[in-house]
């Protein structure tokens, strides 16, 4: 199975935040700017229309009229709903954005949010999701490292052939540092090319994906994944032994 990098003429976008004037202009302004925009009012709700029909992209409030959002998108993730999220929140601290991203969101605006940022950074996502994040290349194929296997073309990964689950933006992550085996990438180009628009320039970002990689890798020795202090990080190349650097 190979998945298209074009973005839909009419992304379907699940809207979940509470019902009120303010979330229905929102809904009415992405269905102008081309999205299959709907409002989702409660997280149950949200739950009930993903198992009902995939979305391209959910926009999710932190704050539900039943719950935390973030716990909602946690409970996406745990059933295996793979569609990007993006979180929308009056919250602008570090702890509270990387909560949301370390629970599987794949992206958070702060209010008050420009629009038109919003609707680039959903047609980024949705783009990412089906692309695995990169602009394909040449001959898609399989990328191998450090025991790790990443299949180009169905996005499956495996380590040591166990399948291992990862979200778009993970995959991306991974994509990224397997393409440049053995370079160290630098928290800046990783929030270039992983997040179009660079997280407002927060690495924090870079740092809960990494760890959630390599959570997920049983990489807590940085035999996959290396840090690089004051550099980057990098995949290892060949044997992560002879890998040269200092590491944090």
């Amino acid at each position: 199975m190979t998945y298209e990098s074009r973005v839909p003429d009419h992304p379907y976008v699940l809207v979940s935040q509470e019902a009120t004037e303010a979330s229905e202009t929102l809904v009415m302004a992405l269905r102008f700017l081309g999205f299959d925009a709907h409002i989702a009012a409660t997280g149950a709700d949200l739950i009930r229309e993903v198992c009902r029909r995939r979305p391209d992209a959910v926009l999710l409030d932190t704050t539900l009229p039943d719950g935390c959002g973030v716990e909602v998108c946690r409970r996406l993730r745990a059933a295996g709903v793979d569609a990007p999220v993006m979180f929308l929140s009056s919250r602008s601290d570090i702890e509270g954005k990387c909560q949301a991203l370390a629970m599987g969101g794949d992206d958070y605006v702060t209010r008050p949010a420009d629009l038109t940022e919003v609707s680039a950074r959903i047609r980024a996502l949705v783009r990412r999701s089906r692309a695995g994040g990169l602009a394909p290349s040449p001959a898609a194929h399989k990328l191998r490292a450090a025991g790790v296997e990443l299949d180009e073309n169905t996005r499956d990964v495996s380590l040591h052939g166990r399948a291992v689950r990862l979200s778009a933006t993970e995959f991306a992550l991974l994509r990224l540092l397997m393409r440049n085996a053995g370079r160290v990438i630098s928290k800046g180009e990783i929030l270039d090319t992983v997040w179009n628009y660079g997280f407002q320039g927060e690495s924090g970002v870079v740092e809960t994906y990494v760890y959630y990689l390599r959570r997920k890798l049983g990489d807590s020795r940085q035999s996959v994944i290396r840090t690089v202090r004051g550099a980057g990080y990098m995949v290892c190349a060949g044997d992560p032994a002879h890998t040269h650097g200092t590491v944090a």
